[in-house]
C-alpha cells in the first residue's frame, strides 16, 4: 500500500472510531509500527489528527463544541439522533455517555422536555445545559483528555448507584459475535457499569461500524435493549441483530 493510501486509510478510521492505536493500524495494513507512526506524525502536523501515546485522536477532541459541518457522517448520525428522542419521555432519568451521536440526540431534544440527564461527558453536558426545562447531574471524577469524559473509579462507583430508566451509549464497533466492542479500556469500564446502571440500554451506531470489532469487549448483545442505526430498520444488514432479540430502530 502506498503512502498515500496508508494515510487516506489511517485518517478514515480516525473519523470512524475517533481514536486509532499505532499496533491495530499495524495490523490492518500490515505494516512496521514504526511507518504508522511516522504516518501519525505527518497527519499530525498537517493538522488532520492529534497524535497521543500509543495512537492518535480525531481533531474534534480538541474542542468542547462540536460544529455539526465537522462531525464525521452528520447526516446519519442527525437520522439516528431523532430516532433515539423518540424513546425519551417526561420523568425519566437517562444515563449517557459520550461521543458526536450523543451530542446530535442532545441537539435534538424537544424544547418542552421535562427529565434527568446524568453524564460524565463534558461536551453532552454542555449541551443538556441548552434545555432549561432538564436537570443535570454531573458523573464526577478524573477526566479523560482524550474522550472528554469523567472516568475511573468513583466514576463507576458513582454510576453503581444510580437506576436510570434509559441508557443511551454511542459505540464503535457491533458484531453478533463479540457483541459491543471498543478500544478505550477506561472507557470500556464506564460503559460496562452504564450498562448495569439501567433498566434499559440503547445503543447508537451508524451503519459503518455494524459488524466490526474493536479490541476490547464492552457486552454481549444479550446486554442491549435497542440499536440505533440510519437504515431502515428492515435492511438486511441488520436482520442478524433482530433474531438475536435486539429491538432495532
Amino acid at each position: 500500500m502506498l503512502k498515500r493510501e496508508r494515510q487516506a486509510f489511517i485518517l478514515h478510521q480516525v473519523n470512524l472510531h475517533n481514536k486509532v492505536l499505532s499496533s491495530g493500524l499495524s495490523q490492518e495494513i500490515k505494516v512496521s509500527e514504526d511507518t504508522i507512526r511516522r504516518d501519525l506524525q505527518e497527519l499530525a502536523e498537517e493538522g488532520k489528527v492529534i497524535k497521543v501515546h500509543g495512537g492518535a485522536l480525531s481533531p474534534s477532541f480538541d474542542q468542547l463544541n462540536y460544529p455539526s459541518d465537522k462531525i464525521y457522517s452528520h447526516t446519519q448520525k442527525n437520522i439516528i439522533a431523532q430516532k433515539a428522542v423518540s424513546l425519551i419521555e417526561d420523568g425519566m432519568f437517562i444515563l449517557t455517555g459520550g461521543g458526536t451521536t450523543i451530542i446530535e440526540m442532545a441537539r435534538n431534544l424537544p424544547p418542552q422536555l421535562r427529565a434527568t440527564f446524568i453524564s460524565g461527558s463534558i461536551p453532552a453536558i454542555v449541551e443538556y445545559m441548552h434545555h432549561p426545562n432538564c436537570d443535570i447531574i454531573v458523573i464526577g471524577d478524573k477526566i479523560s483528555r482524550n474522550s472528554k469524559i469523567t472516568v475511573g473509579a468513583e466514576a463507576i462507583k458513582q454510576i453503581n448507584q444510580i437506576k436510570a430508566d434509559i441508557c443511551f451509549l454511542g459505540i464503535n464497533a457491533i458484531d453478533i459475535r463479540h457483541g459491543i466492542t471498543d478500544n478505550d479500556w477506561e472507557v470500556v469500564q464506564l460503559k460496562k457499569a452504564m450498562i448495569e446502571s439501567a433498566q434499559s440500554v440503547v445503543c447508537m451506531t451508524i451503519a459503518e461500524k455494524i459488524n466490526t470489532i474493536q479490541p476490547i469487549q464492552i457486552g454481549l448483545l444479550q446486554s442491549i435493549d435497542f440499536l440505533i442505526t440510519e437504515l431502515p430498520p428492515d435492511s438486511p444488514e441488520l436482520q442478524p441483530y433482530v433474531e438475536a432479540g435486539i429491538k432495532v430502530l
